[in-house]
């Protein structure tokens, strides 16, 4: 892990950290509506688990890291289609357990907070820049 030195490795993580969940919600939207042949096999959505992390304790610099990713707990949706050549021997397939619109509130969500971040970041860059300047 790399050492948090000032703000902007603090909003360079928290650009990864929403790039991340970008990345899963595309990974869960690539996978709606895919089938399996049992319930363990279903695609599940997924979910980064955020911590943070402190430069020192009492210097009040901190900055969000995925710890990990996680499959959300929701059974998949079971299908009768015994045409389909992952059919059970009932005639069931499993569809994968991922709601699309959640997963499109999900990615405007991230995408706004990179959105933001990087702003930020920007507007912070131009004021140092014009700082600087001011002595010439």
């Amino acid at each position: 892990m790399a050492e948090i030195r000032n703000v902007f490795d603090i909003g360079t993580r928290a650009l990864s950290a929403q790039m991340q969940r970008l990345n899963t919600t595309a990974s869960n939207l690539a996978n709606a509506g895919t089938v399996a042949g049992s319930a363990e096999g279903a695609f599940r959505a997924l979910r980064p688990v955020f911590v943070v992390d402190e430069a020192a304790p009492g210097t009040g610099l901190t900055a969000p890291r995925a710890a990990q990713i996680v499959a959300l707990d929701r059974e998949p949706v079971r299908m009768f289609r015994p045409d389909h050549p992952q059919a059970d021997a009932e005639g069931y397939v499993f569809e994968a357990a991922v709601q699309v619109e959640e997963e499109m509130v999900e990615m405007l969500e991230a995408s706004r907070q990179y959105q933001n971040t990087l702003e930020s970041l920007s507007t912070l860059r131009a004021l140092m820049a014009r700082t600087l300047s001011m002595g010439e």
